[in-house]
């Protein structure tokens, strides 16, 4: 596969490079050709705003971007990024959980480089049928708390609530198959020990990467909402409230 990884963290020694770089030899090591857009080596602009689109003002911001790719006028890091999401059929998002959402340099990169008519748009479907329809996606990610803080009843929520929005409102939004996140709590204090622990984890999911089952997302034109896109009664249970009722 081509396997784009998008790393953001501003210390190459953190849990979350070391990750990274287990996930650049490991793939490689497979055979798979790697991608790395180091978002904070890149110095990569955060805020998305009319600078990026070469004169394109209007009619609103979101069709100027549109305009702007269409016409092959966005900044050249934006094409450059645009162009590695075509090539991949992997992407891989790789980032610690900072207030319970990601980075702003990662957001900044998904606000700028998803732009109007390449990612989403009236005439793109959605929702499992997006533009990246037939790609997968991870996410991994590091957390400083336990993982029993992340959890149902845990005080934090459960991780996939939090990553529902990256996990189902971008990736899945945009056509992705959604894998499973890969997730390293503790990352504060790590021994040795417990890293080699979780590089071995993560070396495991790896290999099975390319045929892992993604998470059963529903479908927008599956059959499971109405013409108003609410999930029809019968769909979902009291055992799957909120975001889980989104899941098959």
């Amino acid at each position: 596969m081509n396997v784009l990884i998008v790393h953001a963290h501003p210390d190459p020694n953190s849990l979350t490079g070391s990750l990274k770089d287990v996930a650049v030899r490991t793939l490689r090591d497979q055979g798979h050709e790697v991608v790395v857009s180091d978002l904070y080596a890149m110095k990569w602009k955060s805020e998305a705003d009319y600078g990026d689109f070469d004169g394109i003002t209007g009619p609103d911001f979101m069709r100027a971007s549109g305009a702007a790719y269409t016409s092959d006028r966005l900044g050249a890091d934006i094409r450059a990024e645009q162009r590695k999401l075509r090539d991949a059929d992997l992407v891989i998002l790789h980032y610690p959980l900072w207030w319970f959402t990601m980075p702003a340099i990662l957001k900044g990169w998904i606000d700028r480089v998803f732009t109007f008519d390449f990612a989403y748009g009236p005439g793109v479907p959605r929702y499992g049928a997006g533009p990246f329809a037939g790609k997968r996606a991870m996410v991994v990610t590091t957390t400083g708390g336990r993982g029993s803080n992340y959890t149902g009843r845990g005080v934090n929520g459960s991780i996939e609530d939090l990553l529902f929005p990256l996990n189902h409102g971008v990736l899945w939004f945009t056509g992705f198959d959604v894998l499973e996140p890969f997730v390293a709590h503790r990352a504060v204090d790590l021994t040795a020990e417990r890293f080699a622990g979780l590089a071995d984890a993560y070396r495991d999911r790896l290999t099975g990467i390319a045929t892992a089952e993604p998470i059963p997302y529903r479908p927008e034109r599956g059959g499971d909402y109405d013409d108003t896109l609410q999930l029809k009664p019968g769909h979902g249970t009291d055992a799957a409230p909120g975001f889980g009722l989104h899941t098959r």
